[in-house]
């Protein structure tokens, strides 16, 4: 997970490529295409194994563009095969409201 994270920060698309399973994985990311943000931190809020070749990982990428911040969480999927883990896809978990009493 640390690893994708520094690839984006570094645009390193070969990477993240590679990284990301076969089943999921796009033809391209074009990432230089794009206005690309500067990436401010990671933080890894869970991960679970759920057996030997599946688990998740709960994190929160902050990045700012065009002078904006901005947050990315998301619960994503990995499968260990062939000896490496691999980046299946990804969830947004659901926004709990926050009431003012």
């Amino acid at each position: 997970m640390r690893s994708r994270y520094t690839a984006f920060t570094l645009q390193d698309e070969a990477y993240l490529l590679a990284s990301w399973h076969a089943s999921t994985r796009p033809a391209s990311l074009d990432l230089h295409d794009a206005p690309q943000p500067k990436w401010l931190g990671l933080k890894i809020i869970a991960h679970a194994t759920q057996d030997e070749t599946h688990a998740t990982v709960e994190f929160v990428a902050r990045n700012k563009l065009a002078g904006r911040a901005q947050r990315l969480h998301e619960v994503s999927r990995f499968v260990f095969e062939d000896g490496c883990w691999y980046y299946l896809d990804g969830e947004t978990p659901p926004r709990i409201p926050v009431q003012n009493r």
